[in-house]
């Protein structure tokens, strides 16, 4: 009865600050339904807070904004102001942005800064997994702030889109099932340190499900950014104690390093899929390229006729997949370090040369799959949320910590995690990562450089050139698996925005050899056919990735879906 009367009065408290109303839900596998907007996030209160922001009149950058800060208040295994990403952004007049606020690493990184002196790569405490060293300098806030200022409305004031993840923080919500399980389940790392020990594991009194949790040193930092503005993470009392802790940690930031850090505007990828234009993220992130070289090997086969999850169509997907990933490891990087060819990546001529040895009945050992000739004429943990705004604009958003929790670090009276990001380098060129991606010199660790991603912010129009349908996931390398079945789901196989997302699907990422697949994914008469042909299989199922996308109808109705992997909810008015 005690624990009913908490979460009551939680939620009262909570529902508070915010306009309430009840979003229209549809029992799966039906999407969301809104006729004006639409947020998809992986949290009902960051949802509701970015529509909110739009019943004020905000744009659905302002929204994103909003709903990315409150997911680090709410989602804190992924959602962050401690780490980075990458914002794609299509207006309703036609025009696209792609702003990276990727991290970057410190100055004093290098080369073989996680190496050991045998030569080996360091484990733990001081490698590119765990604690000080491994965080490089986080983007989101800066992110933010470069967004709100060149593509919010300018209707919305800064403090009113920081203002519901402070309150949230400072007053507490409810803890879900998921939640207070996820936090005991990573007790071992977080409780190395003293800051994540109190804050997530109640200094040892672990929190339960309909616990109300609250983050006042989070909610002091979010304060002094709703009053100073996004600069205060990299110039203020904030970036003073985030530089502190560092080096009394023997950590690589100082406060230089968050001085000098800036976010940048890329050029947006564009491709096409059975002439349907793909708009989707340039390098740093890896995402976008591969995604178009999978599509391009993919158009000369026609993909409706095999059946969706097929023997024959997965095991096209997981050759062209493989090619895709031998490239990636080879000729991917940030692009301001090391020449990225993205034309020639993404040419369909060069992908029609990479799938020329394909065999239908016949898998291609990843050892002899080597990256392509460019010589050619003239392509874990993360969370993902989705806006459409009433006029039409989108906004796919994609930030992450890199594993659960990042670094496991929280820095000292700030509440913020940190990232590991650093293992988005290659720690060590040739050998593989926490995700078991192997990665070259194109990728290695320099003081200033931003590692290669794999977050995939897409959006597709409809070949009138309106918005069609925009999506991205969490989960590491398998988030380009995540959003490339996804597309292919709707565009081969005719399925809705929350359908396509459900779906089961597979994921091979070059090295190690294997696909990797979920669990009542695939009939065992379809995976002794594709053993037949030659391929392995990861040793247990697990899920791939997990997915949020908004669908616009013909008729204007936006349609948004959470993927059944995951929790979350779409909201729409």
């Amino acid at each position: 009865m005690k624990v009913r009367i908490r979460m009551f009065a939680a939620f009262l408290l909570t529902f508070s600050m915010l306009s309430v109303w009840l979003p229209v839900r549809a029992a799966a596998p039906e999407p969301v339904r809104g006729k004006h907007a639409m947020v998809a996030s992986q949290h009902e209160l960051a949802s509701r807070i970015g529509v909110e922001i739009m019943r004020k009149g905000g744009n659905a950058v302002d929204a994103a904004i909003a709903v990315g800060l409150a997911l680090a208040v709410v989602y804190p295994e992924a959602g962050n102001i401690g780490g980075g990403g990458f914002m794609l952004i299509r207006r309703a007049d036609g025009k696209a942005f792609a702003v990276d606020y990727r991290e970057m690493a410190p100055k004093a990184a290098g080369r073989d800064i996680f190496i050991n002196k045998d030569g080996e790569l360091i484990k733990g405490e001081g490698g590119s997994q765990i604690g000080y060293r491994a965080s490089g300098v986080p983007g989101t806030l800066a992110g933010f702030d470069h967004a709100f200022k060149k593509y919010g409305s300018g209707k919305i004031k800064w403090a009113d889109l920081v203002d519901p993840a402070r309150r949230i923080a400072a007053n507490g919500y409810v803890l879900s099932y998921r939640l207070a399980n996820l936090l005991v389940g990573y007790k071992g790392h977080l409780a190395k340190y003293p800051d994540s020990n109190r804050i997530f594991l109640n200094n040892g009194n672990y929190y339960k499900e309909g616990d109300v949790f609250k983050q006042p040193d989070l909610a002091a930092t979010l304060g002094r950014i709703q009053k100073n503005g996004g600069q205060e993470f990299y110039t203020g009392e904030t970036a003073r104690m985030i530089a502190d802790d560092m080096k009394a940690n023997n950590g690589l930031i100082t406060l230089e390093d968050l001085k000098n850090y800036v976010a940048k505007d890329r050029e947006p990828l564009r491709g096409s899929y059975r002439g349907y234009e793909i708009i989707t993220m340039p390098p740093p992130s890896s995402g976008g390229i591969v995604l178009l070289q999978v599509l391009n090997m993919l158009e000369a086969f026609d993909v409706r006729s095999m059946g969706h999850n097929s023997a024959a169509e997965l095991h096209l997907y997981t050759e062209a997949s493989r090619l895709a990933f031998a490239d990636r490891a080879e000729y991917m990087g940030d692009p301001d370090y090391a020449s990225v060819e993205t034309p020639l990546l993404t040419n369909k001529a060069y992908a029609t040369k990479r799938m020329a040895g394909f065999d239908p009945k016949k898998a291609l050992a990843s050892k002899d799959a080597r990256p392509g000739d460019l010589t050619m004429s003239e392509g874990t943990e993360t969370t993902h949320f989705t806006v459409v705004d009433p006029d039409g604009t989108v906004v796919t958003n994609t930030y992450t910590i890199n594993d659960l929790y990042g670094s496991r670090v929280t820095a000292k009276g700030t509440g913020v995690l940190l990232n590991d990001e650093m293992d988005d380098f290659a720690a060590r060129p040739g050998k593989p990562n926490l995700f078991g991606l192997v990665q070259g010199e194109r990728n290695k660790v320099e003081g200033g450089k931003r590692p290669l991603s794999s977050m995939t912010p897409t959006i597709v129009m409809r070949k009138d050139g309106t918005p069609w349908f925009a999506l991205g996931a969490r989960g590491g390398p398998r988030i380009i698996s995540a959003v490339m079945q996804s597309v292919i789901n709707v565009i081969d196989f005719d399925m809705n925005i929350q359908q396509a997302i459900d779906a089961p699907r597979i994921h091979h990422q070059w090295l190690p050899d294997e696909i990797s697949f979920e669990q009542f994914g695939m009939s065992p008469d379809t995976r002794n056919i594709l053993a037949s042909f030659g391929h392995t299989f990861a040793e247990k199922p697990g899920n791939i990735a997990s997915a949020t996308g908004i669908m616009i109808g013909k008729d204007g109705v936006r349609l948004g879906a959470i993927d059944s992997r995951s929790d979350g909810m779409a909201v729409g008015y």
